[in-house]
């Protein structure tokens, strides 16, 4: 069976909030804390955007499980200094952290006020960047011209285990090309044969063997109509096509996009959930067809506290999840 992870949403929570729910989490019984990463939230409405490193940090302090975060490299970042944040925090906390590696979206990156690249210079700089990452992790001195730059790089403070690098892929042509040079796999749950389509991929362009992380996104409440209005408020910003988020660069870009999104659409788009037993069988199914080894679950709305309560119980009573 596939550990199962909760989702902890920067853009959506406040830092302090969100480690109270990752605290909340583990107590309930979920086996590790998945992050995201971001500098400007999907929407206005959302409202937050704490740094990452400094969370997981204090996440990792506050649980005794595994934590993960998406990273973009290459822009916002520079690999030599997501190298040593990855060092130190595996030091610290070893064999609980790993993480995973992404091109990045404009929303993100272009603080920097530097060019948006195209997708194919992202993939060659975030190639770039994990290789210049995965040889200073291993103590190596570094000095690299490129996409990016370095000069004789090299960092003293090493893990006693080296962390794995994913990749992050939503599409099949990114899922296959990560296939060659990721330790492993995040990827978005779809569709479930659209899914094992891309860790199918993945697997026979090198990545069999390698670990696969599913993060299936979804609005759960008790209710019906609280799971759709939250969902609605909250995400709909996610549903402009991927080719056109990517180069999106200001939260206003998404509202505007989303602003004729409807709640129907919303719901048919987006899987509603009103208990758990709906999320025990989805993720039954992406056992059954991608055999993960773990899902991460994003519950998109508010009610955070509500579904970390009823995953317990579930789990407790039935010891399913």
């Amino acid at each position: 069976m596939a550990t199962v992870a909760y989702h902890a949403s920067h853009e959506q929570f406040s830092p302090s909030h969100l480690l109270e729910l990752a605290i909340k989490a583990e107590k309930a019984g979920f086996d590790a804390i998945h992050s995201s990463d971001h500098f400007h939230p999907w929407s206005k409405r959302q409202g937050q955007s704490g740094f990452t490193f400094s969370w997981i940090a204090a996440a990792l302090q506050a649980t005794r499980i595994p934590c993960s975060m998406v990273c973009a490299p290459g822009q916002r970042y520079h690999p030599a200094i997501v190298a040593q944040a990855i060092t130190t925090l595996a030091e610290m906390y070893p064999d609980r952290f790993n993480i995973e590696l992404g091109s990045g979206e404009a929303l993100n990156e272009c603080i920097t006020g530097e060019p948006w690249p195209d997708k194919k210079d992202r993939n060659a700089r975030l190639l770039e960047s994990a290789q210049v990452i995965r040889k200073l992790l291993n103590g190596e001195e570094v000095t690299h011209r490129g996409m990016i730059n370095v000069k004789e790089a090299k960092l003293y403070t090493l893990p006693l285990s080296v962390p794995l690098l994913f990749g992050c892929a939503l599409t099949l042509e990114t899922a296959s090309w990560l296939g060659e040079w990721a330790d492993g796999l995040l990827t978005t749950c779809d569709d479930i044969e659209d899914t094992r389509q891309k860790v199918d991929a993945f697997r026979s362009k090198g990545g069999e063997g390698k670990p696969v992380f599913l993060q299936l996104s979804f609005s759960y409440a008790r209710e019906k109509e609280q799971a759709v209005m939250s969902a609605w408020d909250q995400w709909r910003s996610n549903m402009v096509s991927v080719e056109k988020l990517a180069d999106l660069s200001l939260p206003a870009h998404y509202d505007e996009a989303s602003q004729d999104i409807t709640p129907e659409q919303v719901a048919e788009r987006i899987p509603v959930f009103t208990s758990m037993d709906e999320i025990a069988e989805r993720i039954r199914l992406l056992e059954d067809n991608c055999r993960p080894d773990r899902v991460v679950l994003h519950n998109v709305n508010h009610y955070q506290e509500d579904f970390i309560e009823d995953y317990g119980n579930y789990k407790q009573r039935t010891h399913i999840l």
